[in-house]
């Protein structure tokens, strides 16, 4: 059977877990399929550099743009470029233009059926959801095949106010590969990382944006001491406002930002505590990577964090609302070794048990193929 064609509208392909999950399944999907990615921010587009060399993949320039305003003649552009694909995914707001065109046209012959996948929120839509936003997509996704989302609290604003049915809704928590964390990991994974005998070292993946409120944790680190280092692995935006945090409150020295590293297995088991400061996440995949890589976790109380974590882990899970208590719960775990110890295996078991990729790469490998006319897309 020849390889079947999808197209990827994204709103950024800059590595975060939406475009980490994405290039898994292109390299686990393998020769079954050729894709191309087209990005809202058609310059941010690091994950590329986790697919596999065999991947074919395309990031054209001359695609039409997914960045502007919404009308009927940007919309015909999308609709005569769909027809070269067998199946459309797209993902978060930032791909929406895409599959109103698809719903839009949906009597036009020869369009690809498209799948819509949702994982969260940017700054913007924090503390309220955008009222205009929800009514587009509750009309734009009338469309679509399927709705993924990885969250319960997604899975309920797919229902309850963009309006979908429940039989379109897939929900399908996030999975990593847990058996690469059991390795050891390696100093030389982290440019730069030094540790003496008697530091701590507080560690977050993130993006550098607004809604991930590292700044907040820059404080939180500030009050543990001055054995305790942070380390900030990722890009983005607000690098300055977050070094201007940490000049701020005197922990510059023992801050450490080394940008984007691939492999989180090879680092992530050199943080002694992984923390999550964000205003917003869903299932994220950060949080199962500290997890199987056996640390303790401080995190915000958002989206489906609070149950991913183990249950003696739970206590730690704070309201974004209330930093003393964030900051309270971190100095906590600063401050007693065993309780990070015996936190950080219960977390290692639990993503062990509930975690692992297999599950999440069957089903979406079940749902692309059917949507392709396939049995299987899995490799």
């Amino acid at each position: 059977m020849k390889s079947s064609k999808i197209l990827h509208l994204h709103s950024t392909f800059n590595l975060g877990g939406k475009e980490a999950r994405a290039v898994r399944l292109m390299n686990h999907f393998g020769g079954k399929a050729e894709h191309t990615v087209l990005s809202a921010e058609p310059d941010q587009l690091s994950a590329r550099d986790g697919l596999d060399k065999n991947i074919k993949v395309h990031f054209p320039k001359d695609a039409p743009s997914l960045a502007g305003k919404p009308s009927l003649g940007r919309y015909r552009q999308f609709v005569e470029y769909f027809r070269q694909f067998d199946l459309i995914l797209s993902y978060n707001w930032g791909s929406m233009d895409g599959v109103m065109a698809r719903t839009l046209f949906a009597r036009v012959g020869g369009l690809p059926p498209l799948i819509h996948h949702e994982d969260g929120f940017n700054e913007d839509e924090r503390e309220k959801l955008n009222w205009k936003r929800n009514l587009f997509r509750k009309f734009a996704l009338g469309g679509s095949m399927a709705l993924v989302v990885p969250s319960i609290r997604l899975e309920d604003i797919g229902k309850n106010i963009w309006k979908q049915p429940a039989s379109k809704i897939q929900r399908i928590s996030n999975g990593i590969d847990v058996k690469r964390f059991e390795k050891k990991p390696q100093r030389g994974a982290i440019p730069g990382f030094k540790k003496a005998d008697d530091e701590l070292i507080v560690g977050t993946i993130a993006g550098l944006r607004t809604i991930k409120n590292l700044p907040r944790l820059v404080r939180a680190v500030a009050a543990g001491g001055d054995k305790v280092k942070l380390v900030i692995v990722g890009e983005g935006p607000e690098k300055e406002n977050i070094l201007a945090e940490a000049k701020k409150h005197g922990i510059s020295d023992r801050l450490l930002m080394p940008g984007f590293l691939p492999e989180p297995a090879r680092y992530a088991g050199l943080f002694d505590i992984f923390a999550l400061s964000s205003d917003s996440e869903q299932f994220p995949i950060s949080l199962i990577e500290a997890m199987a890589a056996g640390c303790p976790v401080v995190a915000t109380d958002v989206g489906d964090v609070k149950s991913m974590v183990s249950q003696p882990n739970q206590g730690f899970i704070k309201s974004p609302s209330d930093e003393k208590q964030f900051t309270e719960a971190l100095v906590t775990l600063v401050q007693h070794k065993q309780l990070r110890e015996d936190i950080g295996a219960q977390n290692k078991m639990k993503a062990q048990a509930e975690y692992n990729e297999s599950k999440m790469l069957g089903r979406y490998a079940q749902l692309y193929g059917h949507a392709l006319g396939r049995s299987d897309l899995g490799a």
